[in-house]
């Protein structure tokens, strides 16, 4: 349990985290626990942690559970305060099926993984320009996902309208109808109030994906500049636009020392096959774990180049001649993509 080199007077602090309350623990330098307190998410109460912690004795580390969540300001705040942090994954099922699960339990877990090295990846900073890049692209995706469903729903209700209303919108592209809807003026003495309502709804369906559209710009316009300031070499990769860009820098975080290395980048977007061995069977499997947001990245610069680059349209036809499939082929070339893109990623200096 004990890690090489810890001072045998140190502590280990361990928090499971919550949206109201944190539950800390502490742990000598053999895992024995020293006390378990709770304590509220707010500074005063990270204030009140970390004093608890250090009256044990010389606090040497602390693994927070849900560095990504609930435990995002209180890793901010450790950093701040000059407090190694390292990134505690939940207890497996198995350890949960045997010891229960509590709050107590979970903070003390952490704590000896923290301890044993069993937890030893740093969380992301959170403080540069990527996690501005983060938050802009939460409202970016959203009014992504809300223009698409607003176009559907504009699309049907000019399907179910009644013939004059459909006759209005035939032939048009998706962004026609939305132009043309938002500049109707149904009359307020129509006569036919199904008519006058269907009209109504259209108007405020393309007055909504014009206002959405012009969200998207201004989101664009924020997070172009960051993302050219943060990894400009990033863009000039074969297949990377600034979306593409986005998710890889996100999933990379605001502290580059996170990712040691090349196979740890890959790894983390889940395109590192993971051995499968047995017996006198030597193979690898497809990872399914890592950064899905990543993952996707590089899929769709795998895509791009499979259509337009020829050096990769070649390497496909290739090894298709040679019996390989394509979610075969994808995934080599994924992997070939996140080498490439590592070397863009934003380095310690």
């Amino acid at each position: 349990m004990t890690i090489v080199g810890i001072n045998p007077d140190a502590v280990i602090g361990g928090v499971d985290t919550h949206a109201e309350m944190h539950v800390a623990a502490v742990v000598n330098h053999v895992g024995g626990v020293l006390g378990i307190e709770s304590f509220r998410t707010t500074k005063i109460g990270y204030r009140q942690l970390v004093s608890w912690l250090q009256s044990h004795g010389e606090l040497s580390l602390v693994g927070v559970e849900g560095t990504g969540s609930y435990g995002v300001g209180l890793a901010r705040y450790l950093a701040r305060a000059g407090i190694s942090v390292v990134e505690v994954d939940r207890p497996n099922r198995q350890t949960r099926h045997r010891k229960g699960k509590s709050d107590p339990v979970d903070a003390v877990a952490a704590a000896r993984a923290a301890l044993s090295g069993a937890a030893s990846g740093l969380p992301k900073r959170r403080d540069g320009n990527v996690e501005a890049i983060r938050v802009l692209m939460i409202a970016r995706r959203s009014a992504v996902d809300t223009r698409i469903e607003t176009l559907n729903q504009l699309r049907h209700v000019v399907f179910t309208a009644t013939p004059e209303i459909r006759s209005k919108f035939t032939g048009l592209t998706a962004i026609s109808v939305a132009n043309k809807a938002s500049a109707l003026k149904p009359r307020h003495n129509d006569p036919d109030p199904v008519r006058h309502m269907t009209l109504v709804t259209i108007k405020i369906l393309g007055q909504r994906i014009q206002y959405l559209r012009a969200e998207l710009k201004r989101l664009n316009r924020l997070i172009r500049p960051l993302i050219r300031q943060t990894a400009p070499g990033l863009l000039e990769v074969y297949g990377v636009g600034f979306n593409t860009a986005a998710k890889l820098l996100v999933a990379a975080g605001d502290n580059p020392q996170r990712i040691r290395s090349e196979a740890a980048w890959a790894h983390l977007c889940g395109v590192a096959p993971i051995p499968a061995s047995s017996g006198k069977t030597t193979r690898h499997r497809l990872n399914r774990g890592g950064n899905r947001q990543a993952n996707s990245a590089l899929y769709h610069i795998v895509l791009t180049r499979m259509k337009h680059d020829q050096r990769t349209r070649e390497y496909v036809a290739r090894r298709l001649a040679e019996g390989k499939t394509m979610g075969e082929i994808a995934r080599v070339l994924k992997r070939y993509a996140a080498r490439e893109v590592f070397k863009h990623l934003p380095r310690p200096a």
